[in-house]
């Protein structure tokens, strides 16, 4: 009797590929788009109608069946009221490590079970060995592709019942796939930032459902030097659509910190200024691969965004549960928000969301000052 999958097609040419994989590796394979968000964009064009067409017509190519399940209601209140809330205490989230977590191997599979599958699927570069019945998050075999990164706060119940079928391979090798077999997707662009903004006005996107008020730029010195439109529209390490430019010396300027006591942004010129340097950081809501954290002090690497050159650190657990990973060398623009995701050579053992950083230079504490939250709303 052939093993059911469920596969989560985006209408992409990742989940295309894999469903073909699937298929001719024996599973029954059952194909299922999730609708996460329902918004018009600026051309009035909802793109997950379109992507939902474009997956129904591959598995139509493909024969096999194909349904789409309504998560909106599951996003917002997981994903996007985090991503809101982590704005509003003047952070930068990540909700495409969320939405893992909370939709495509938490909801998505529960709702899987339910129709009996044996295994989920995902078109994501990664890949999942099991040892000694643990199951281990592996990186994806193309380096430039690999999404373990956005993968790190699964758990063992959802890995040991996940399937990445082009986990070990290139993303030209998958191109070529779609090609020689004529998915309709081969060509499609790969999808770019986060579903629920798409291509749109990231700021003008914020405006809408967070209440921004103008403040003062100030160097790290405390030096007034023009106004921001407020605080959410700046993330640390920012250099561009800060508005000074041709101020000092003539390099480029580059967001160092937040006040959000006193609506201030702080900005370094150049991009080696120790100001935009930390030298550790202390990571809240830690989550392990294999369900328990490693033995500790841990040496290992790190990565603090996606795509990131691996970073040697220490990690250690403090007395309240929090992790302090500290870093070998100092590191440029680490974000509270982000998620610092760890690494022993080629498994990833899980990460934590970076609370605070500990600047390379002590007179540079009071940048980032984020324990008073500014009055925000939320639109429903």
């Amino acid at each position: 009797m052939k093993k059911r999958v469920i596969l989560g097609m985006s209408g992409g040419v990742d989940s295309s590929v894999s469903a073909l994989l699937l298929k001719e590796a024996g599973y029954e394979v059952i194909g299922l788009f999730m609708k996460n968000w329902d918004e018009e964009d600026e051309y009035g064009v909802c793109t997950a109608t379109e992507d939902a067409e474009d997956a129904r017509r591959v598995a139509s190519q493909l024969d096999i069946p194909f349904y789409t399940i309504n998560f909106e209601k599951e996003y917002w209140n997981r994903v996007f009221t985090y991503f809101l809330d982590e704005y509003k205490q003047g952070r930068t989230p990540n909700p495409d490590v969320m939405c893992n977590q909370e939709i495509k191997f938490n909801a998505f599979l529960d709702y899987a079970l339910k129709l009996e599958a044996d295994y989920i699927a995902m078109g994501h570069y990664a890949q999942v060995e099991e040892r000694d019945g643990k199951y281990y998050l592996l990186r994806g075999r193309d380096k430039n592709k690999d999404q373990s990164y956005f993968l790190s706060r699964i758990e063992q119940q959802a890995l040991s019942k996940t399937i990445f079928p082009i986990g070990h391979l290139e993303k030209r090798e998958v191109r070529e796939m779609a090609e020689k077999n004529n998915l309709y997707t081969a060509k499609k662009k790969d999808s770019t930032g986060i579903c629920f903004i798409g291509e749109r006005d990231f700021d003008e996107f914020l405006d809408r459902y967070l209440l921004t008020k103008e403040g003062d730029i100030m160097d790290v010195e405390g030096n007034k030097l023009g106004k921001h439109t407020g605080l959410i529209h700046y993330t640390l390490g920012q250099r561009r659509g800060i508005g000074i430019g041709g101020i000092g010396t003539g390099e480029p300027w580059f967001v160092a910190g937040k006040n959000l006591k006193k609506n201030i942004l702080y900005v370094a010129q150049g991009e080696n200024h120790p100001a935009l340097y930390s030298t550790s950081l202390i990571g809240e809501s830690p989550s392990w691969i294999l369900g328990e954290a490693p033995n500790m002090p841990l040496k290992c690497t790190a990565k603090f965004r996606y795509r990131q050159s691996d970073i040697p650190v220490m990690v250690d657990v403090l007395e309240d549960g929090n992790l302090h990973i500290k870093y070998d060398e100092p590191v440029k623009a680490v974000t509270p928000g982000q998620v610092a995701v760890l690494y022993k050579d080629e498994i990833c053992l899980g990460g934590s969301i970076i609370k605070s950083i500990e600047p390379l230079e002590k007179k540079y504490e009071y940048l980032n000052d984020q324990k008073i939250i500014t009055k925000f709303f939320i639109s429903p």
